[in-house]
């Protein structure tokens, strides 16, 4: 009995130890929701901390006065149990109206954010993503813009089965496409989203937005980058898709806006044919004309 007294003291010291070590190698950064890069990944953080904050000062009285009355009352001190009062009005009452008021309080900016979720209003790009099995399509609408998006090479010839690639080789193993979506930083972008075959969901953590791309279905969602927030965000399809859902990253290039204006130009430019070539012993345009004309009847 001794030696194991005199055991617990290292063993709890071995405990901490290595709870420490845990703790200094873990990323307890991403347990909770990040901040994102746009007006309304930083709405939602806020809702959300802010609900956090009123469950854990709800869960502290709620659970410190059951402890206390567990501990207070308890029949070691001699405590009795009331058999006397089996209905309260006045305690009904209270606790009623104090988790009502509560919810109240909690649905006021709740509602205020999913009400600026859904404004679209003011967007300055429209760009429609459409899923397929197992990648997106992208169409910038009114510009004729448009391209596929699917898993990058060198992430597909890792994945497969005895390719002798270690992935870890691969930067960015299975979050980086081929051809990322384009947009412009500090600019209001609406997307549009459906699906081809079966449901997917567009998802950009950094962006604090998650939709469904739905076959026969348009959702939309909207997000901003804050100014200065240029770079490469990563994502993925949301929902379970097939065989290959795991391998549909979602990639969002961010740029400045003039960076934005010449990479669409060159896009343009890619996409409209070039102008046929007369051949070479054609006659000149300038002869051609001057030719007279043929007698009519």
């Amino acid at each position: 009995m001794t030696k194991a007294i005199r055991r617990v003291p290292s063993v709890l010291a071995l405990s901490a130890a290595a709870f420490a070590s845990l703790s200094a190698h873990a990323e307890w950064g991403n347990l909770n929701m990040p901040v994102g890069v746009t007006e309304l990944s930083k709405e939602i953080h806020s809702l959300h901390m802010t609900i956090f904050w009123w469950c854990v000062a709800i869960g502290v009285f709620v659970f410190g006065w059951m402890i206390w009355s567990l501990v207070a009352f308890r029949k070691s001190q001699g405590a009795k149990p009331d058999t006397t009062m089996v209905h309260s009005t006045k305690a009904e009452i209270i606790w009623t109206v104090i988790p009502v008021g509560i919810l109240v309080i909690m649905a006021i900016p709740a509602a205020r954010t999913l009400i600026a979720i859904e404004d679209m209003r003011g967007s300055e790009i429209s760009i429609k993503a459409t899923g397929y099995q197992w990648k997106w399509q992208y169409e910038y609408l009114g510009e004729d813009v448009s391209f596929f998006s699917q898993l990058d090479r060198q992430s597909d010839e890792a994945r497969q089965l005895k390719s002798g690639v270690d992935p870890n080789s691969v930067q960015d193993y299975l979050l980086n496409v081929d051809n990322p979506m384009v947009v412009p930083e500090d600019t209001k972008i609406r997307m549009l989203l459906t699906g081809q075959d079966v449901i997917h969901a567009w998802w950009v953590p950094a962006f604090g937005m998650k939709k469904d791309a739905i076959p026969g279905t348009i959702n939309e969602l909207w997000f901003k980058v804050d100014a200065g927030k240029t770079g490469i965000y990563r994502g993925q399809c949301a929902e379970l898709c097939g065989r290959d859902h795991g391998f549909m990253p979602v990639v969002v290039k961010v740029v400045t806006k003039e960076e934005y204006k010449a990479w669409l130009a060159a896009q343009k430019a890619a996409a409209s044919p070039a102008p046929a070539e007369a051949p070479a012993d054609a006659p000149a345009a300038d002869a051609v004309a001057a030719l007279p004309a043929a007698p009519r009847g």
